[in-house]
């Protein structure tokens, strides 16, 4: 019995370049001292010399702010958009498009959303009966400014401002943007795949320099662009602690595989969605992410333990699921395959999320990575089969510029000839021009005569390209391949008891017998037409 084989193993055939990188980072741009009462508190009383903190403090740090942002997009003549049903990603486009080389501020957006900011409650002291103010924490609908940027060393990304104190931010980078620059300062000629690379002249440098990417270049980064930009607290504030500091709320770690036959990539994919869609269950998924799940009991692991395949446009994905993670698998471009593991809160590892633990994070999204692919299975290669079909259909163009036709599946004179090799097989002495053209003649519905010698000459010919026939040294005579054999056995029981079988139950007016086939068509054709009818839409 033949067992699958992993997909992991299969993909060792097939791949031509292969890079691990970071992805994209979401990051909490935070002031420590300001995320609890006491620190606020502490902020306006002991650091500002302030009686008591109330919000009364906090609106003149908010107007000067916001009047910094607009002096700094009127300085540097940017344009301020506010943000409405169009995608953010859409109108940074339309600006990247128009900007030139070196670094600077693209734009700046403005959105409302809802943050995390400080009140003050009245309470009152139940022994003397005095009220008092209470710093409370609550969410509210605020302003937001988002600045996009193009830095020298990470390209394009975003920094958004919370405009209500403590005026906490959001920093948003991509990790194989950086690595793109970093590989063209260093002299690495690369194909670009969107936000990833489809080739590489120097593998081994290039991801040497994905590696290098961690904590010290992303703080690098946000210092050098808070230095730049408006922003809340003064150089006094700063001295006495109160500095922004980052933390992780969200880190993708890709692993991208080009395949050496894009094309066939798809139905590769294809085949891993339909061998594996008991990936997410939880005896799978506690081997992809190395972690034990408890189903029962008060410490049962959180989370739904579920497959699913989504489809945008054209192209699925799969996705595996753990507690606030995930995977996501797809074929991307055309070109090659990506695993992405998505980190959506590091607790779900036992880390915090400051960004000191990044490289424990990349250790586990990378890990988590390749076991998908080793505890994936696959009943067979499917780029094997695709090209062997494409091999024997498409066209043989020699380097004189000779051109050898395919043989068509379904074509009527193809379908004759590979009948006809199944019975030549059995001759030990293999078979002629003419006495194939004897056989071939009835399969087609003529007779010999109206086949010529050149035309068989012309089969002949095609036969022997696509290597299901070989000629007997010294004679005139052929035998069939053993590679013929198999694929003229397989094509035509294909033809004759698979797609013409099946096409009449499905288009026989008045069939004799009833046929599962027929009776599945018109099931799903009425299910579609009620779902068409419920959604008020033209079937």
């Amino acid at each position: 019995m033949t067992l699958p084989r992993t997909v992991a193993d299969v993909l060792s055939d097939h791949v031509a370049f292969e890079v691990e990188s970071i992805d994209r980072m979401y990051l909490n741009v935070w002031v420590p001292g300001l995320a609890h009462g006491g620190g606020v508190a502490g902020f306006f009383v002991g650091h500002r010399g302030h009686k008591y903190a109330t919000t009364a403090l906090m609106d003149p740090i908010t107007k000067t702010f916001v009047a910094d942002i607009h002096h700094f997009i009127a300085a540097r003549d940017l344009e301020l958009v506010h943000f409405g049903k169009e995608r953010k990603d859409d109108v940074t486009q339309k600006f990247l498009a128009g900007f030139g080389p070196g670094e600077g501020v693209l734009y700046v957006g403005r959105a409302q959303e809802k943050a995390a900011v400080w009140g003050t409650q009245r309470r009152r002291n139940p022994a003397s009966g005095q009220s008092y103010a209470w710093l409370v924490r609550s969410s509210a609908l605020v302003n937001h400014f988002y600045f996009y940027c193009v830095d020298d060393d990470f390209g394009p990304f975003f920094i958004k401002f919370c405009t209500y104190f403590p005026y906490t931010a959001k920093l948003c980078i991509n990790g194989n943007e950086w690595a793109k620059r970093q590989a063209a300062k260093a002299g690495i000629g690369f194909e670009p795949l969107d936000n990833g690379f489809a080739a590489c002249d120097d593998p081994a440098a290039l991801q040497a320099l994905c590696d290098s990417l961690g904590a010290a270049q992303i703080d690098a980064l946000l210092r050098k662009w808070l230095g730049i930009l408006p922003h809340p607290f003064t150089p006094d504030d700063q001295a006495a602690g109160y500095r922004y500091e980052l933390s992780v709320l969200q880190a993708e770690f890709s692993l991208t595989q080009t395949l050496d036959r894009p094309l066939s990539g798809r139905i590769f994919f294809e085949q891993v969605l339909h061998d594996n869609l008991d990936a997410g269950r939880p005896d799978r998924v506690s081997l992809v992410f190395d972690r034990k799940i408890v189903r029962k009991g008060p410490r049962a692991t959180p989370g739904k333990f579920r497959t699913r395949v989504l489809t945008d446009g054209v192209t699925p994905s799969l996705h595996v699921d753990y507690k606030n993670s995930k995977i996501k698998q797809y074929h991307k471009l055309g070109r090659a395959l990506r695993t992405e593991m998505t980190i959506n809160n590091p607790n779900d590892f036992g880390l915090s999320k400051r960004l000191t633990n990044l490289p424990a994070l990349r250790q586990i999204g990378f890990s988590a990575n390749r076991r998908l692919l080793g505890v994936q299975t696959i009943s067979h290669d499917p780029i094997r089969g695709a090209r062997a079909l494409t091999a024997l259909t498409t066209p043989i163009i020699h380097d004189n510029g000779n051109r050898i036709p395919g043989l068509r599946f379904g074509d009527p004179r193809v379908h004759a000839l590979l009948q006809a090799l199944l019975i030549h097989r059995l001759l030990p002495r293999g078979f002629t021009n003419r006495e194939l053209r004897t056989l071939i003649a009835p399969l087609l519905g003529t007779t010999p005569e109206d086949i010529t010698a050149g035309k068989m000459t012309y089969d002949l010919r095609r036969l022997r390209e696509h290597g299901l026939i070989q000629r007997i040294p010294r004679t005139r005579r052929y035998h069939v391949t053993d590679t013929g054999l198999q694929h003229a056995l397989f094509l035509t029981r294909a033809h004759d008891h698979l797609l013409r079988t099946g096409l009449a139950q499905l288009t026989d007016p008045s069939p004799p017998a009833p046929s599962p086939l027929r009776a599945a068509a018109r099931a799903y054709q009425a299910a579609f037409d009620d779902l068409a009818g419920q959604a008020h839409l033209a079937a």
